[in-house]
């Protein structure tokens, strides 16, 4: 039962686009991580998400709409909708979704597909 101050946790992340996990609840998994650029398109079948904006901003595509995060400010996207992120400068994130939930989703990207569960 030990707090987690997050900015000590995002000064160790020096990537982009690779979740660390910080804490973890009731099959959930708390995660740190950086954005910039754009991210790939996809989707998760079975998890939801939300993406909260902790530092700079970021945006949340949609097929049909985007959804604008600045600080303290967050959005879930449901199970089975197609979205991707993008980060025009970077932007610290807190992500929470069911442990093991694959930061592409549906896709595997030879860059982006980050392992799941390291630990911060």
């Amino acid at each position: 039962m030990d707090k987690v101050n997050l900015r000590e946790k995002l000064s160790l992340i020096d990537e982009h686009w690779r979740p660390k996990v910080v804490g973890a609840l009731n099959g959930q998994e708390v995660k740190l991580v950086k954005f910039k650029g754009e991210f790939v398109w996809h989707h998760h079948a079975a998890e939801d998400e939300l993406f909260l904006c902790i530092d700079g901003s970021l945006t949340v595509e949609f097929r049909d709409r985007a959804v604008q995060l600045h600080p303290g400010e967050f959005v879930i996207v449901p199970h089975g909708v197609e979205h991707r992120t993008v980060a025009e400068n970077e932007a610290s994130v807190l992500l929470f979704e069911p442990a093991q939930t694959r930061n592409t989703g549906n896709v595997t990207h030879e860059t982006l597909t980050a392992p799941n569960g390291v630990q911060l």
